[in-house]
């Protein structure tokens, strides 16, 4: 078994517009810099590995192949031998939140709190330590891992005091709040609720803690805000785990301007080491138009040039958008975000623009409505190469599967949902709604474009997490050793091109990234396990054992 540090020891000395290949001939003859030897390599397209080599020179694979790599090789060149180490092209993570995500790491992470009291144990730990004026904010509690109860202000008031609390359950839709943090907002009885969101009162119209979706903003008002320098280096931390994970792009649809901010002030500074495809609010579509007839749309490190908006919330907080009433909950069919006839006025103005839209969709209502918009603008704007996403094309009708391929939309899909959704989803819409419900290999099937995320903070960054589950769809309760819905599992191939040739498409840059060939960047992973030859099961459990980001090792265990 290759040890982590062995192979670094033997070193011998249109639209939105798809970049140009770089001036890097693949018949150059010209010595490499670095060439990577004896490498069992995955190219992004092969159906299978092979022993392979690759020569980089400069920030690009310049040959790939050990005859051509050999052919290339000078006194100058540094020679890695990998020793049989699996390599493949880095990883992309098409859907994160990033500096939201990279905040979390030193807040209250509320995921392991499997009932009541260790949610409550969690932050009454935390408030004792806070310096006076601090909040304690924090992420990842759910409900349905303690059967179902949602939680309310008592829970907090109790042990919290005058602290105020603002903790998100793990989807980032609803909030809980004590009562302190409520009085800061302004929030009572009186309080009318906001559109496209809910403030969830009692039986006596009294606040209980809890906000779907917009309400959020009432609160989010008064949290004191990170600065500038705090943002920075959580952006950095989550850098560090990112690249620790064989990941070398992520995408960030985001809905505010925190995370696109951060990357501004980064790039300045250098490379930042991971590249980025940051999206910004949709809504706010003339402050990037501004951004780019000034700047341009970025680079290779930091791109841009995508705009986000959300139709709907979320499926666990019973606020995604189904034609009919939850199952469990017949009061409601959900939140809509952002009115039909919005959305549609910004995407026809964002798509004349050149912008990709990306809209947030999730229940079945909300997923028809966005295909509706982008069909609609499509056709009132023109052909071009536009590459609409739908980001989590959760709960399709059965008519629209189809419509991904013939409306050309990609569906950015988060694997992971479905393993960790896959628990309770039935409770919330049925069997019969199911069947359209994380439906990937019904699209994938149909023949339209996907990519794959993790959601981050909502799963993990760590892309072999996603992978096993795509191809394995066990929920997390290990109730489904089979598979959850199992007719929709991915194949291998398609869950690895989800991360890297789908991905690559998804940003715009299916030209210099997702596989490992001359002229491309060279970004690729070296890891411990052939993901091709070990058991479905253990595919989370493979290591990093280098990342390679535009040439260079930016991680080595």
């Amino acid at each position: 078994m290759l040890k982590r540090r062995d192979f670094l020891s033997a070193g011998v000395g249109c639209a939105l517009p798809v970049l140009g290949f770089p001036a890097i001939a693949a018949s150059s003859r010209e010595g490499v810099e670095t060439a990577y030897i004896n490498a069992m390599l995955w190219d992004g397209y092969s159906a299978a590995p092979s022993m392979s080599a690759i020569g980089v020179t400069g920030e690009h694979v310049s040959c790939v192949g050990a005859e051509a790599v050999k052919a290339r090789i000078s006194k100058r060149t540094r020679v890695v031998d990998l020793q049989g180490a699996f390599v493949m092209p880095g990883l992309m993570d098409c859907h994160t939140h990033f500096s939201l995500a990279s905040l979390a790491l030193t807040e209250v992470d509320l995921r392991g709190a499997k009932t009541p009291q260790m949610m409550v144990d969690q932050i009454a730990a935390r408030a004792r330590t806070v310096a006076k004026g601090h909040w304690v904010l924090g992420t990842g509690w759910d409900a349905d891992q303690w059967g179902g109860a949602l939680p309310d202000r008592s829970w907090l008031d109790k042990v919290t005091g005058d602290v105020p609390v603002s903790v998100s359950r793990y989807d980032l839709h609803m909030l809980l709040l004590n009562s302190a943090a409520l009085r800061l907002a302004g929030i009572n009885r009186d309080t009318p609720d906001i559109a496209g969101g809910v403030i969830v009162r009692d039986r006596n119209g009294e606040p209980t803690g809890l906000l779907k979706d917009t309400a959020k903003t009432l609160v989010e008002a008064v949290i004191p805000a990170y600065s500038p320098l705090e943002i920075d280096d959580a952006m950095r931390r989550g850098i560090a785990l990112g690249l620790s994970k064989g990941v070398t792009r992520v995408h960030c649809p985001e809905i505010d301007w925190r995370t696109h901010e951060s990357l501004m002030r980064l790039r300045a500074q250098g490379e930042t080491n991971l590249r980025f495809y940051s999206m910004v609010p949709l809504p706010d579509w003339e402050r990037l138009l501004r951004q780019v007839q000034e700047q341009g749309w970025g680079d290779d490190w930091v791109r841009w040039g995508g705009l986000k908006a959300l139709a709907d919330g979320s499926l666990g907080s019973r606020s995604a958008l189904f034609q009919q009433p939850y199952n469990d909950d017949r009061s409601t069919r959900g939140v809509r975000v952002h009115p039909v006839r919005d959305l549609l006025e910004w995407t026809l103005i964002a798509d004349r623009h050149n912008f990709q839209v990306a809209i947030h969709a999730i229940g079945d209502q909300a997923t028809h409505d966005v295909l509706d918009i982008f069909q609609t603008v499509s056709d009132r704007n023109g052909p071009r190469d536009r590459r609409f996403r739908m980001e989590h094309a959760q709960s399709l009708q059965l008519a629209d599967i189809g419509r991904f391929k013939k409306e050309n939309v990609i569906a950015s899909i988060q694997p992971y949902h479905a393993i960790d959704d896959g628990r309770w989803a039935v409770r919330r819409v049925g069997p019969e709604r199911l069947k359209g419900t994380f439906a990937y290999r019904s699209i994938v099937d149909q023949g339209a474009r996907f990519c794959c995320g993790s959601d981050w903070p909502v799963a993990p960054l760590d892309p072999f997490t996603g992978i096993q589950a795509a191809v394995l769809r066990q929920t997390l309760d290990g109730k489904n050793p089979g598979g959850w819905m199992p007719e929709q599992k991915l194949t291998l191939l398609q869950a690895l091109s989800g991360y890297t040739t789908g991905a690559a498409y998804a940003g715009f840059s299916e030209n210099r990234m997702g596989r490992i060939l001359p002229g491309f960047l060279a970004d690729f992973v070296v890891l411990d396990k052939n993901i091709f030859t070990i058991p479905f099961e253990q595919i989370n459990s493979m290591s990093t054992l280098s990342t390679i980001v535009g040439g260079k090792a930016r991680y080595t265990a």
